[in-house]
């Protein structure tokens, strides 16, 4: 199902990108377009995860480096009847982390500085938890191809306001359509990745981590320090916002017009809801209460 989700939104982007190289150079600028829409669809394919990986300046990271970290994302991948997913850290203060890779056999999970500083070990646990279910639901292909292609139209419809800018014959409809086209492809990408998907990983993520209150806190944790510590790297690339667990994005306020991700609060609901149902007590912490590095409780110091 996650291979026809993929083909189906490649279709869509592949025909957004047709139409852009149609409005640049007519017959000829489309078939510019196809031949480059091919080559991004297979590019897509097969190294998304690293471009996203790059440019996020994720280093990779073993059992020698990170042996937390890294026994931490093994047992969960057992827990959850996946193949040991590629570590990666993020130097970030901002606590986040996301999950990339065509498939399961070819995944990786990154999380940030701050996430294994200010959060405690459950926690982190129980991000990694949610990043393995975005893998095992087939989510992370469906999001590195989103994020790769929204980057090329956007950098498309800059190339056609430079090179058709000057020009007198240039349609004037086509070229504020242009205008426009770059906030509509980071607005599709947002909209292309659904809501419903995020609830579909918390709730999958508290089964493989066995405690739903864990991700609980983490979310709320997460979503107070993300309101207030920036991450420049993503605030540079919006268009791969919607795969960290919590928008990292607030800096410019992008994040306003399109949602990424449902409301946080609406997630701790629902996951207190599930820890009650499987007869686990207790309330998530406030989202402000102090942790990891703040509150001198984090695994990493």
């Amino acid at each position: 199902m996650g291979y026809v989700k993929t083909g189906i939104l490649m279709a869509a982007m592949t025909a957004l990108f047709l139409g852009m190289g149609y409005l640049i150079g007519g017959s000829a600028g489309a078939l510019i377009a196809f031949v480059v829409a091919a080559g991004m669809n297979l590019y897509a394919w097969w190294n998304s995860d690293k471009a996203v990986l790059r440019m996020h300046n994720a280093r990779p990271v073993d059992a020698y480096t990170a042996p937390e970290l890294q026994q931490i994302v093994m047992e969960l991948a057992r827990n959850a009847d996946l193949p040991p997913p590629a570590v990666y850290v993020i130097d970030s203060d901002q606590p986040n982390a996301f999950a990339t890779g065509r498939n399961p056999d070819n995944a990786a999970v990154a999380v940030s500085t701050g996430l294994m500083q200010r959060l405690s070990r459950d926690e982190v646990a129980a991000v990694v938890a949610h990043e393995l279910a975005h893998i095992k639901n087939y989510d992370t292909l469906i999001m590195t191809v989103t994020a790769t292609f929204a980057g090329a139209i956007a950098m498309l419809a800059n190339f056609a306001m430079f090179f058709r800018g000057g020009d007198r014959r240039a349609n004037p409809i086509a070229m504020i359509a242009m205008m426009i086209l770059a906030p509509m492809a980071a607005g599709l990408v947002q909209m292309a990745v659904s809501r419903s998907r995020e609830y579909e990983a918390d709730r999958i993520g508290a089964e493989i981590c066995g405690h739903p209150l864990w991700l609980a806190d983490a979310l709320g944790k997460i979503q107070t320090y993300a309101a207030r510590i920036d991450n420049d790297t993503a605030e540079r690339n919006p268009a791969s916002a919607h795969m960290f667990i919590i928008n990292p994005l607030h800096a410019h306020a992008r994040d306003k017009l399109f949602s990424t991700h449902p409301a946080t609060e609406n997630r701790i609901a629902a996951l207190e809801k599930l820890a009650q149902s499987m007869g686990q007590t207790g309330r998530a912490r406030p989202a402000d209460a102090p942790s990891g590095r703040d509150a001198q409780q984090g695994p990493w110091g």
